[in-house]
């Protein structure tokens, strides 16, 4: 099984990254289709998220999440948080049974640069360039910890660029810390992570 990265976060919170490379049939041999997906890209991203979610925790109850009008899953009970995110052929998740959390999974490319002032303030395209990345991986990273952010609220009714508010990074060789504040109602901060992982950036954060 493509399982290509997992990490225990904490004792409550697990994360991990699936190289979808399977048929469909693997999948639905596993879990079951529960929403109508035409795409059959999509479909295979969302089978492979699913399945993801067992790998971590063989009791996940997938059969109970549910989906929010926000677009974001969700289970009522609360028994586990957790974010799912695709991207290519490779689905991320993280879940933890006692912590609010978020991820992403982003590949650069070119597009990014046509969308970055929509995302990212003046201060924040400056406090990335000093990163050690090309331009395209700059930008990305910074969407990533964005996207990463607003799976984490999950409310909907965010400004990236309002709410959302890169302040440092650190970096270590291929691992990234950002310290980062979500304003769109009391200032929270937050502690990004981040890795480059088979040409990805993956994102999470836990609180």
């Amino acid at each position: 099984m493509p399982l290509v990265y997992q990490q225990n976060i904490n004792e409550h919170t697990k994360i991990g990254v699936w190289h979808i490379a399977e048929p469909e049939s693997f999948y639905l041999s596993r879990v079951s289709l529960r929403n109508r997906i035409a795409h059959p890209a999509k479909r295979l991203q969302h089978l492979a998220g699913r399945l993801l979610l067992t790998e971590l925790f063989a009791d996940f109850p997938i059969e109970l999440i549910q989906i929010a009008d926000t677009k974001k899953p969700f289970l009522l009970n609360d028994a586990f948080h957790f974010s799912i995110a695709h991207c290519g052929k490779y689905a991320a998740v993280i879940a933890s049974r006692k912590n609010r959390v978020g991820i992403d999974i982003e590949i650069p490319t070119v597009k990014i640069n046509n969308i970055k002032d929509k995302y990212l303030s003046e201060n924040e395209q400056d406090l990335l360039r000093t990163l050690m990345l090309t331009t395209e991986q700059q930008l990305t990273f910074g969407w990533s910890n964005k996207e990463a952010m607003f799976k984490w609220y999950g409310d909907g009714g965010v400004d990236f660029k309002k709410h959302l508010i890169i302040n440092e990074v650190i970096q270590h060789q291929d691992k990234w810390i950002a310290h980062c504040s979500f304003k769109k109602e009391n200032a929270i901060q937050l502690e990004l992570h981040s890795i480059y992982i088979n040409e990805c950036f993956l994102t999470w954060v836990v609180t």
